[in-house]
């Protein structure tokens, strides 16, 4: 055998899929997807093939032709999930597998409506990052084998299906539920398969953007994320054009367990973007520069994911840049190298995690998920570019896009395109200690920004009795706020919790990073006055980015791991499989 993907059943030397179909019906009582997948192969084949299950339960697989295929789950781990076994027989060009999803399919959020915005209809919404679509739909679930699809999901009345993909049109069954349909012609990768039903609203926002939102939602949403088109402009005279035709936003009910996923066509993001000053959009800059490095090139396994996201937090940041000025990109570069810096110090000096290129084999990518491959993979970017300069390489940059564009490379193939085009850089500045080396090598590029400087000056003080003034903060804006707080210690007294409050009125803050960012100096430090405002984020929140650092803060006090346990007991049902997973075992319950 030759497995190319340790997180993946696919054998290099078996036929490759390149097309997928698939007429499915959302069944919202049962909380399943049940219906036919057509798999089609790059070409006609016979013979062993093994695609990835995991707790699907299958009726039966024929060829398009309607000869049965002999199956079997040949066996089962915990990463990989079913190898299902099909022996083909001779000419196959396509798999059509009857099925439906587990109870258990861990790409699935199924949300009842008490956990929606309108509070009436039922949502459900797919997360296939990094190694979930295997739960939703039979395949070769490995980013190396990019596919095309169809789809025509079947849905209750009046809800509203959409997907990663273009809409192909709607029609009514004529028994109280709406069939939608979806074409993309542009080949992605599996973890890209997106879907969510819901009851939806649309707004356009531009000539190849629109966001979808409940419709309690919408209005907010439409003002927020207005200045999307400005947003694909710059970042096309940046990156080359825009080639997945449309920029389309879903906003997710707050179950959603991360910031923004940047399926193409329908970039999800949670609402706490929503902050109504349009302070969050960088998160939107973020999932959009995915388009060019991600999704167009893209990661060829999750041992290599530090291509898909060191070069995307570099593209952001560039596309901020563009927009807002260098110094506000400076203040998003410095708050996220501390967050990283939170990352370092819990896997510790010298652990494996903290390469760039990562051993993953029995390994759960989500286990082991964190900012390394996102900040420092960055980095690494960056010390590229003041190498060569910014004018040689933004060259280099484009040429890569277009050299592998709808392509999934690997690390080495990564470094021999480099190589080739910028050749001794590599060694130059010491790359095999940012990608085969742990923690922060020390050749990193430091941010030098005055107005970053002043803040964490402002900070470092704090033990000494600095306190800033009312009518200087009255000046900062939310991501200032956000690095004032980052570099207090996690850890104050009553009193000093107490003043910080009632001066500056944190508790009540509505832009979720700085709320997050004080709450979790006041949860790590017992401060029962914003207690109730941690238990209100927690229970209504499902973003990781939030959770986490809430419960470990809570955990982190011999006062409040009771609370943290409360709270989770009562609301776990209300997170996405992946976040409650993540939180139980920071709470080991």
């Amino acid at each position: 055998m030759s497995r190319f993907d340790p997180h993946s059943w696919c054998d290099d030397a078996q036929p490759a899929q390149c097309h997928l179909d698939l007429e499915l019906e959302v069944d919202f009582e049962a909380r399943v997807l049940r219906g036919r997948a057509v798999i089609k192969l790059k070409v006609p084949s016979s013979g062993a093939l093994d695609l990835d299950g995991r707790g699907l339960v299958i009726d039966s697989m024929t060829t398009d032709d309607g000869r049965a295929i002999p199956w079997s789950v040949a066996e089962t781990e915990d990463v990989r999930g079913d190898r299902l076994h099909l022996d083909l027989p001779t000419g196959t060009k396509a798999i059509v597998v009857e099925y439906a999803t587990g109870a258990d399919a861990v790409a699935l959020g199924w949300l009842d409506p008490p956990q929606t915005a309108g509070g009436v209809h039922p949502f459900l919404f797919s997360q296939c990052q990094p190694i979930h679509a295997r739960t939703m739909v039979p395949c070769q679930d490995t980013p190396r084998h990019r596919v095309t699809y169809t789809a025509a999901i079947t849905v209750p009345s009046p809800l509203r299906a959409v997907m990663s993909a273009a809409d192909a049109g709607s029609g009514d069954t004529g028994d109280g539920r709406t069939i939608w349909r979806f074409d993309m012609p542009q080949a992605i990768p599996t973890y890209l398969l997106a879907l969510a039903v819901g009851n939806l609203a649309k707004s356009d926002l531009g000539p190849r953007s629109c966001v979808y939102a409940e419709p309690e939602t919408l209005e907010k949403a439409a003002w927020e994320f207005a200045e999307v088109e400005h947003m694909i402009a710059s970042a096309e005279k940046l990156f080359g054009p825009y080639e997945w035709d449309r920029f389309d936003m879903l906003v997710m009910p707050p179950a959603f367990p991360y910031g923004g996923m940047e399926n193409p066509r329908l970039t999800f993001l949670t609402p706490t973007l929503i902050a109504g000053d349009r302070s969050q959009v960088n998160v939107v800059a973020h999932e959009l520069a995915h388009s060019w490095t991600g999704n167009l090139v893209t990661n060829a396994t999750m041992e290599d994911f530090w291509l898909n996201e060191g070069f995307t937090v570099y593209a952001e940041r560039r596309i901020l840049e563009e927009i807002y000025g260098t110094e506000y990109a400076d203040i998003q570069g410095v708050i996220r190298r501390n967050a990283l810096q939170v990352n370092l110090d819990a896997f510790g000096p010298g652990h494996k995690y903290t390469h760039l290129r990562t051993k993953l084999e029995g390994v759960n990518p989500d286990d082991m998920y964190s900012l390394v491959p996102y900040e420092k993979g960055a980095q690494f970017v960056i010390l590229i570019e003041k190498a060569v300069g910014l004018e040689r390489f933004d060259a280099f940059l484009l040429d890569y896009i277009k050299t592998f564009h709808f392509q999934s490379i690997t690390t080495d193939e990564f470094l021999a395109f480099m190589e080739d085009r910028l050749p001794g850089v590599y060694e130059q500045i010491d790359g095999p200690s940012w990608v085969d080396g742990p923690d922060m090598p020390a050749n990193e590029h430091p941010i030098a920004s005055a107005r970053v400087d002043r803040i964490r000056d402002l900070a470092a003080g704090w033990a000494e009795g600095a306190r800033p003034e009312a009518a200087v903060t009255e000046t900062w804006s939310p991501e200032e706020w956000q690095l004032y707080l980052q570099d207090l210690p996690r850890k104050l007294s009553t009193e000093d919790c107490s003043w910080l409050d009632e001066t500056f009125g944190l508790t009540a803050r509505g832009n979720y990073e700085v709320l997050v960012e004080w709450l979790t100096i006041a949860a790590g430090s017992a401060f029962d006055p914003a207690l109730p405002r941690v238990r209100e984020v927690l229970t209504d929140v499902g973003r990781m980015k939030y959770l986490k650092p809430l419960y470990s803060a809570l955990m982190s006090n011999e006062a409040t791991p009771p609370f943290a346990r409360e709270i989770f007991a009562e609301v776990q049902e209300s997170y996405h499989p992946l976040s409650r997973g993540s939180v139980a075992g920071l709470l080991k319950v």
